[in-house]
């Protein structure tokens, strides 16, 4: 899979991505604002690990944010079911040498919009900690709206934390 996003590019992972994977993914700063299963350090090994799950999965959920031939971030979705099956949640992240140049806001709107038609989704939606006004910024940018906020719904380095619930909702 591939799209094309002005600035970057989403696609399918491929192997040879485990360098700049490990480079780029290994930062606490972007640690701090993921879930506890983005591990921290992050390793070669752990790159090698999340290629080959991401590839292994049907259908594929799991893309790169590509800038000039290179893999410097992460897009996803966690498909949903039983009576969510129509809905997804999304997660990114960004090499921090790439941030505040709209190419995560750029990399949501066109993940959202092949998301949308490739699961046959009616709702994908977020929940980024209130803290990180960057990942809602970008949020906002690409077409979500916020519904709530979650108080102490999260537990990240050793504290509580409020999350915010966006969400992006196709009107029939």
């Amino acid at each position: 899979m591939e799209l094309n996003c002005g600035n970057c590019k989403v696609r399918s992972w491929h192997p040879n991505d485990v360098e700049s994977l490990a480079r780029h993914a290994n930062n606490r700063k972007i640690w701090l604002n993921l879930r506890d299963r983005f591990p921290f350090p992050y390793t070669k090994a752990n790159a090698k690990d999340w290629i080959q799950s991401a590839l292994s999965v049907t259908p594929e959920t799991n893309f790169a944010m590509d800038v000039a031939g290179e893999a410097v971030g992460g897009i996803g979705f966690e498909l949903k079911t039983d009576v969510e099956r129509y809905s997804a949640e999304v997660g990114y992240w960004l090499g921090e040498e790439f941030w505040s140049r709209g190419i995560c806001t750029a990399a949501l709107k066109a993940a959202t919009q092949y998301a949308l038609e490739r699961y046959h989704l009616n709702r994908i939606f977020a929940v980024p900690f209130s803290e990180n006004l960057a990942s809602i910024r970008v949020l906002e940018k690409g077409g979500y709206h916020r519904e709530c906020l979650m108080k102490r719904s999260a537990f990240k380095d050793g504290r509580f934390l409020d999350q915010v619930l966006y969400t992006y909702v196709l009107e029939r």
